[in-house]
């Protein structure tokens, strides 16, 4: 699959202005300024198609990003403080929403950031995709902020997390070095394969 030819597609700040899911959608999850602009930027070669923002909170939009094969879906970060509570309630229900359609979800991407535990919100949102029955995969982000020891700390630490959850993909990955990045770049090719199978 070609992760190059990508084009930025849309924004919707609104669940009714959602495009019409007719290709695989791989869908980008996690805390505000977790890496996840970082992360979508470097699976396609590209220095700026997604915003990176050294100001959390920036994105309160659902991106999509068009390639042949299947589209990215960067999801707006969750647990920024200070965003207000209307605009926190908005961004709840543009995901609610965005996850109420019968979209065509190969594969989500929940992103945690290696150096810390899990916040209640990052959580939340492991328990709502397991529950809901979504194929998705953990991304431990700025893996290189870390030595080897506590690298490997983090690594245990993290598994024992996700152990109680079968066939749930545990990934490592630096924006700096791209570690992990064909890793997670092999992970989205057999997610929409297997879903294209599905689907026939």
């Amino acid at each position: 699959m070609n992760f190059n030819e990508v084009n930025f597609e849309f924004a919707a700040g609104k669940a009714d202005q959602l495009p019409e899911s007719n290709m695989p959608e791989i869908v980008f999850s996690g805390h505000s300024n977790v890496g996840k602009s970082s992360l979508i930027n470097k699976l396609v070669q590209r220095k700026a198609l997604a915003r990176v923002s050294s100001q959390p909170g920036k994105t309160s939009t659902i991106n999509f990003y068009k390639l042949k094969d299947f589209r990215m879906v960067d999801l707006p970060g969750y647990g920024y403080a200070k965003v207000s509570k209307a605009e926190k309630q908005r961004w709840a229900n543009l995901v609610e929403g965005y996850f109420a359609q019968n979209r065509k979800y190969a594969l989500v991407i929940q992103i945690l950031d290696m150096r810390h535990p899990p916040t209640d919100d990052d959580l939340h949102m492991i328990d709502f995709l397991f529950r809901g029955g979504y194929r998705f995969a953990a991304v431990l982000t700025k893996s290189d902020k870390l030595n080897k020891k506590n690298f490997e700390a983090q690594l245990d630490y993290y598994s024992d997390i996700f152990k109680t959850i079968e066939h749930i993909p545990l990934i490592p990955f630096s924006a700096q070095t791209g570690f992990g990045n064909e890793e997670i770049r092999k992970l989205i090719e057999e997610s929409v394969t297997e879903f294209n199978n599905l689907e026939v």
